[in-house]
């Protein structure tokens, strides 16, 4: 899964799928532990127009009674579950990143690890959308979409976000047909990437400063002695 992420220089959007997308007027500032429910960056749009705009991070169905959301959306059920297909089918988008965590357990506690390009490049997840009424209230959302780890991830955690190579996330925006969009989503390559362990600090949604991707050592445990 994806349960927090970063995007520490917004105004540099690098990344081939932005087109030519648009900031929101207000200043945007870097961010380094994006949670879920958060109000997040996504760009929505045609080929020729593409629209970069503030949704909250939880996909709520149109038709959904109460404002509850996805986080992440499994790429396996993106076309049979109910509340991700007409948003696959329709509302398409790409969510920009450079960077996210995962936990590895460890015992009773989990490890936090921070994953990037080799290069701290920004990216792109792959992403759906919707928009929720009721009551006068009108919420636009969006989840992520995971997939099987690579060989990276794999040591960590049994699920990743979606990664949309460079030359994938135009196509990803297209309306192509099921089985070509399904094919782009893929565990990215972990030659590409790099990880290390970070604070706890990040499993606490207010904290949000620089020092969270900062690499850390790790305490090993010790063994349980055997008394004779």
């Amino acid at each position: 899964m994806c349960g927090r992420f970063t995007l520490k220089a917004p105004r540099r959007l690098g990344f081939p799928g932005a087109g030519n997308a648009q900031l929101p007027a207000p200043t945007l500032l870097p961010r380094y532990n994006i949670a879920p429910s958060q109000e997040i960056l996504a760009i929505i749009g045609s080929e020729d127009e593409r629209q970069l705009s503030a949704f909250v991070w939880g996909l709520i169905s149109s038709w959904s009674t109460e404002p509850k959301g996805f986080i992440n959306a499994r790429s396996e059920t993106l076309e049979v579950k109910r509340s991700f297909s007409e948003s696959f089918q329709r509302r398409r988008c790409l969510i920009p990143a450079d960077g996210f965590y995962e936990w590895k357990r460890k015992g009773r506690s989990k490890q936090p690890y921070y994953f990037q390009m080799k290069d701290e490049s920004e990216f792109a997840f792959a992403g759906i959308w919707d928009r929720w009424h009721k009551d006068g209230i009108s919420i636009n959302s969006c989840s992520i979409i995971t997939t099987e780890p690579n060989e990276l991830l794999a040591t960590i955690h049994n699920r990743m976000p979606v990664m949309l190579a460079p030359d994938a996330q135009d196509r990803w925006m297209l309306d192509s047909g099921p089985e070509e969009l399904l094919k782009l989503l893929v565990p990215f390559p972990a030659g590409a990437m790099k990880s290390f362990p970070v604070s706890p600090k990040v499993n606490h949604a207010k904290v949000d400063e620089p020092s969270l991707v900062e690499p850390v050592e790790l305490v090993e445990e010790p063994e349980n002695l055997t008394l004779f």
